[in-house]
Order: C-alpha cells, then sequence, then structure tokens
C-alpha cells in the first residue's frame, strides 16, 4: 500500500500551511484534524517552520502525516525528519531530494508539471505526484496523463485549489489536493480556518458520491 493511501481518508486533502508561526499551530491543526484533514505540510519558508513541524508531530503523532513543503535543499531533508516530519513536498521534481527522502524513509512528493518530469520523480522513488501549479494546468492535462502514468499513481493537483473549483481534476482523475492560502492565511484564525475546511470537506464529499 502506498504510504500516503492510510491518511487520505476521511478526506484526499493536504493542507499548506504556508506562513504558519509555532503559536498557532495547536489551535489551527486542531481545527484541520476535526474537519478530517490528515495530511499538514509547513512550507519551509514559514516562520520557525521546524519548531512548527515538531509541534504538529508531537500533537498528533501517528494520527497525522505531518511534515514539510517546499523542501529545496537536500540537507533540510534529514532536518525535517530529526524535527519529526514524515512527508517531504517541493515545488519542483529534484531527483537528489526525492531519493534523500527515500533514504531516510520518508513519504516524497515532488511537484511535477509534465509527462517527463512525472516519469523520472516516480523513478526516483516518489510516493506521489504534485501536478503544480494546477492554475497553468487545466484538467485535460490530467486526463492525458492519467493514459500512460503507471496504474495507480496518487496525483494531487495543488495551486489554485478552492473548494468550488476541485470537480473538474476530480473528474480527469486527480487523487487529491492540497490547498493553501484558500484555507490558511497567516494569521488566520482557528474559527476562520475551521470554516474554510469544512468547506472543503463538503466539496469533497460531494464528489465522491
Amino acid at each position: 500500500m502506498n504510504p500516503l493511501s492510510p491518511y487520505l481518508t476521511p478526506l484526499p486533502l493536504i493542507a499548506v500551511l504556508r506562513g504558519i508561526r509555532p503559536s498557532e499551530v495547536d489551535a489551527i491543526g486542531d481545527a484541520l484534524f476535526a474537519a478530517g484533514f490528515r495530511v499538514l505540510e509547513v512550507p519551509l519558508n514559514s516562520p520557525d517552520a521546524f519548531d512548527s513541524i515538531g509541534r504538529l508531530a508531537r500533537r498528533f503523532g501517528e494520527r497525522c502525516l505531518i511534515g514539510a513543503g517546499t523542501v529545496i535543499e537536500v540537507a533540510d531533508v534529514a532536518r525535517v525528519r530529526d524535527a519529526g516530519g514524515r512527508i517531504v513536498v517541493m515545488p519542483h521534481a529534484d531527483l537528489a531530494v526525492v531519493r534523500e527522502a527515500k533514504r531516510l524513509g520518508m513519504v516524497c512528493c515532488p511537484g511535477v508539471a509534465t509527462p517527463t518530469e512525472a516519469f523520472a520523480a516516480l523513478a526516483a522513488g516518489a510516493d506521489a505526484l504534485k501536478m503544480f501549479p494546477a492554475e497553468a494546468l487545466p484538467p485535460a492535462a490530467l486526463k492525458a496523463w492519467r493514459a500512460v502514468l503507471p496504474k495507480g499513481t496518487l496525483v494531487f493537483a495543488v495551486g489554485g485549489i478552492r473548494a468550488d473549483n476541485m470537480a473538474p481534476y476530480w473528474a480527469a482523475g486527480a487523487s487529491g489536493f492540497g490547498t493553501g492560502s484558500n484555507l490558511y492565511k497567516p494569521g488566520a484564525s482557528a474559527e476562520d480556518v475551521a470554516k474554510a475546511a469544512r468547506e472543503f470537506a463538503t466539496s469533497i464529499g460531494g464528489l465522491k458520491r
């Protein structure tokens, strides 16, 4: 089984908490968990990102897959692991980062924008693909990818994803979605995030029916 799969229930969604501060992560994490999110990513260009990753990892343990986004440097992969993170998400397909994540036993989801990048990332051991930026890659592109990618490949549409624009990507074969600023913006209250999270959950529920 793909190591990501157990965390795609109840929601096949990855929360991208760009800009979050350690003092916020407990309340925001609780709000997301209550709505059904089980994969939480703190981009490394957030303030004190490793501290936030550690706090989330300690709070949720095995109940959530916690890790880092915007992992650019190979050396940061071990830092994510040492902080308690178990997933590395990237905006690009640096195969050295993919291989290091897999060497350390972590889940890795690199960003890809072409079939060439997708196949190279899978060959390097990627567990899933981040179709990024989805805003520039229409659902028709994903449908074409699905015709050639190995059956069962997890593909997440990320970039500009809102509760009201997931349906075409889902119909084209998306395994799930990553969402950032439409779910959480720096300084947002836990109540605001909870409201946005429920809207995403409702939309996904409609797609699954």
